[in-house]
């Protein structure tokens, strides 16, 4: 019996680079089958990830709200109208909610200009609920706007006013002192009454 004999074949380099190149080829078809764009499972759709961004810079960005504003004006008849004209802003006085400030004053002199400049018709109330806040600057403009209540009428904003800048402290504090005051040696009664009356004025609600 003749023994089986080994024949060596010889494959061309270029065929096996061929086959490799096939192989290589088939395998990464799979590999991109595998992972696709289309797979939720790990990679975020494109237009998801802008939406998320959107909704980032959304949250970051601080949003502008103002507070409701606390006053409402009356109702003027369907024949009137009034627009409030810079003469009369520019001749109001300003109250800036100083420690020093006389509230009393600052209403007693707003009165004189928004009564003065009053057009015929219009409420004398309606001009001084729309002119108030131009009287106002510093912490009083901010306690102003922070007002939680709603003020229907030129009374409960002007009560509210006083209640904020003329405290309980500095009414009994002028109490005492109108009930102490006494005529100075040398001073004339005229001088006397004038003074008595100056400071009856700062605490008209004694």
């Amino acid at each position: 019996m003749d023994e089986p004999v080994a024949i060596a074949i010889s494959i061309p380099k270029a065929d096996m680079d061929c086959e490799l190149d096939s192989d290589s080829v088939i395998y990464s078809n799979q590999l991109s089958t595998d992972i696709s764009p289309s797979s939720s499972n790990i990679f975020e759709k494109p237009g998801q990830m802008e939406n998320n961004d959107r909704t980032l810079k959304e949250l970051s960005t601080p949003d502008v709200v103002y507070q409701p504003w606390c006053i409402q004006y009356p109702q003027l008849e369907s024949a009137q109208t009034y627009e409030l004209k810079y003469g009369l802003i520019h001749l109001l006085p300003k109250f800036h909610g100083l420690a020093g400030e006389d509230p009393y004053k600052h209403l007693k002199e707003f009165h004189v200009v928004c009564s003065t400049m009053r057009p015929q018709g219009i409420p004398e109330d309606y001009i001084k609920m729309k002119a108030f806040p131009f009287s106002l600057d510093g912490a009083a403009k901010d306690w102003l706007y922070l007002q939680p209540a709603l003020f229907n009428t030129w009374g409960d904003m002007k009560r509210t006013f006083l209640e904020k800048f003329f405290s309980a402290s500095r009414t009994a504090s002028i109490r005492k002192e109108i009930c102490g005051i006494r005529q100075h040696t040398g001073e004339t009664l005229h001088e006397y009454q004038e003074r008595f009356n100056k400071l009856y004025a700062t605490c008209p609600h004694h």
